[in-house]
């Protein structure tokens, strides 16, 4: 007959316990606000829904190959929305079905915004993700302060590139400064954010074009600025990840003076970046 435990307390502190469980569905109010649930179900909307649900302080579930529209793991920004940090394990480390080698063996492959807030890192262990999910609390932000905003190179003038989610979030020092890697569409209603903002340059995201490149034609018309501008393809990096749009992106537009500082299609992102920064504008004067 098979063991009716329907949940394995692994771990207890003062903060909660660590369960594992073979199902998603053995989640219930015993967790809520307190444990980290560690279940051996894949990680879309459906399983997340009935998680989330019970309000659990962490949850770690399996990626199942991740799949179509990535809807075996879904679930992670239907729990980011809760702010409830969850991560998914590969599945090649796991025994799908059994909760407690998804603890003892798991990789982290996927992980939300609420767990890397709590120090989770894809490549660590599920013992070691659980942990920090339940000594730690993620942020409590309101959608404009998640802004994700990483310097990741400075040159040799002391401008910067900086990867921030969207054109929006621009900062005062970015102005005639930073090249700005961002993952919003670069179409018409970018070009205010833009005209604000007025980067040193910027890669935002082409949004997959749309019909008549609808989703390109800020670049020309933010031209006259002279700002040298340019978009990754929507179908390489992540919208909405501005770090996605420089550590994935490939080149799939650009403006006169992005070209002019030797930007060209197909080039990665990163690459571009590093050209604008220290591409020395015509004066405008």
């Amino acid at each position: 007959m098979a063991d009716d435990i329907s949940q394995i307390e692994l771990l207890t502190s003062s903060r909660g316990r660590i369960t594992a469980m073979d199902s998603a569905y053995h989640v219930d109010e015993s967790n809520r606000n307190r444990d980290v649930v560690v279940a051996a179900s894949y990680c879309g909307v459906l399983p997340a829904r009935f998680m989330g649900e019970h309000q659990p302080r962490g949850v770690v579930g399996v990626d199942c190959g991740i799949g179509p529209e990535g809807a075996s793991i879904a679930g992670l920004w239907y729990l980011e929305a809760l702010n409830i940090p969850a991560a998914t394990a590969a599945i090649e480390t796991v025994l799908l079905g059994n909760g407690e080698d998804v603890y003892r063996n798991g990789i982290v492959s996927r992980l939300n915004q609420p767990a890397a807030d709590c120090g989770v890192l894809a490549g660590m262990t599920v013992i070691e993700a659980a942990q920090l999910m339940l000594d730690a609390d993620p942020v409590a932000s309101s959608a404009s302060q998640v802004t994700n905003r990483h310097v990741v190179f400075e040159s040799s003038t002391g401008r910067q590139v900086v990867c921030t989610d969207s054109i929006a979030f621009a900062l005062p020092e970015d102005r005639h400064h930073n090249v700005l890697v961002t993952a919003g569409h670069t179409g018409r209603s970018a070009v205010p954010y833009l005209e604000s903002a007025q980067p040193y340059g910027f890669i935002c995201s082409d949004g997959a074009m749309g019909r008549d490149r609808s989703g390109v034609v800020g670049l020309t018309i933010i031209e006259p600025m002279g700002i040298p501008g340019a978009t990754v393809d929507a179908r390489g990096a992540r919208m909405g990840s501005g770090q996605s749009s420089y550590e994935d992106g490939v080149i799939s537009a650009c403006n006169r003076w992005a070209l002019e500082a030797g930007v060209t299609i197909g080039m990665r992102a990163d690459e571009a970046a590093r050209l604008l920064v220290e591409f020395e504008r015509p004066s405008r004067g």
